[in-house]
């Protein structure tokens, strides 16, 4: 297993240290004081309607790690949802993680976030852990409590304790690393007799938690190997980010990146001030660009492009982020 000790050697040229060797994703995408871009798929527009049509979807995430991308991100949304609005990439999550860690060789894979309380935790970690192996350690695995009230009777499960439930698949999937785990919930027992297999590539697996995720933020910070969150104005940003590293530190914990989504609708004008859209902003290349750049300051490590209401070709606005924004970002 990689060392987790940092010396000179693991300083890139951009000066920015990983923050720890959990996979080869997590010390590639995440670094202390530099900021990583990646991109929500579908990578297509699809403003009108919920439903994308996936046209070029495996094409277009070869053409993401061609150009640079240090991620792609992917959802976890098992129903269509009318008044949510949006399907994500229509395929079970990791189904999908399975054909593009046999489509890619580079590339981070992405799922921003699974919904714990849905699934079983032995079927999240036995997938997710397939998935990691299969990608070479490309894995990493937001999780969340699920924002999405209607889906839960449909699978028999109940909505306001999916906070408790979260916390114990969490800890369910944490204990599968282990060699012949020993451990015991409400999801099951395991007294070291049988093990899962197979194990993740690294120590265990990258847990990212999205949001609060029902939980306390203390707790958000001290489990967590990473934290999920969504747009806000930088000065806000900057301050739930503060926070957020405090409580790592009161904790007397490593420090740990932090990841934002993005809507983006970049058009030709590059100068083109912003306007605002849904969780994000229409503008140039270089409104963008001094928005990242400000995000990197007060401390966000990697944001998702969400490109889904996006007017313009979607291959020429993908090449057209590589060429403005990778000599800010290197990868």
């Amino acid at each position: 297993m990689p060392s987790l000790r940092m010396d000179a050697r693991m300083i890139d040229e951009t000066g920015g240290m990983p923050f720890g060797h959990i996979n080869r994703a997590y010390a590639a995408v995440f670094r202390m004081n530099r900021l990583t871009l990646g991109l929500v798929v579908p990578l297509e527009h699809y403003g009108v309607g919920a439903v994308p049509t996936m046209t070029r979807h495996v094409e277009r995430v070869r053409l993401a790690e061609e150009l640079g991308f240090s991620a792609v991100w992917l959802r976890d949304v098992p129903f269509d949802v009318p008044s949510f609005g949006d399907v994500g990439q229509i395929f079970d999550p990791f189904v999908y993680l399975g054909l593009l860690a046999g489509h890619t060789d580079r590339i981070a894979l992405g799922v921003a976030s699974v919904i714990l309380p849905l699934r079983h935790p032995a079927h999240v970690a036995k997938a997710a852990s397939s998935a990691d192996v299969l990608s070479g350690g490309r894995l990493l695995l937001g999780v969340a409590s699920g924002d999405r009230p209607e889906e839960y009777p449909a699978l028999g499960m109940s909505f306001p304790d999916r906070g408790a439930r979260f916390r114990e698949s969490f800890s369910y999937i944490s204990a599968m690393a282990e060699q012949n785990p020993r451990f015991e919930n409400r999801h099951g027992s395991l007294v070291g007799d049988i093990d899962m297999l197979p194990k993740p590539v690294g120590e265990r697996l990258p847990l990212l938690i999205t949001g609060g995720s029902q939980q306390s933020p203390e707790w958000v910070a001290a489990h967590g190997d990473g934290w999920m969150t969504y747009p806000r104005d930088a000065a806000a940003q900057g301050r739930v980010i503060a926070d957020y590293r405090r409580r790592i530190a009161e904790v007397r914990g490593a420090n740990k990146p932090v990841i934002q989504s993005l809507y983006v609708d970049l058009v030709e004008d590059d100068a083109a001030p912003p306007r605002r859209i849904h969780l994000g902003f229409r503008s140039g290349i270089a409104f963008l660009g001094a928005h990242l750049k400000e995000l990197e300051a007060i401390g966000v490590n990697h944001v998702a492009i969400n490109l889904r209401l996006n007017q313009a070709d979607i291959e020429r606005t993908m090449a057209r982020l590589a060429d403005g924004l990778f000599h800010e970002f290197p990868v």
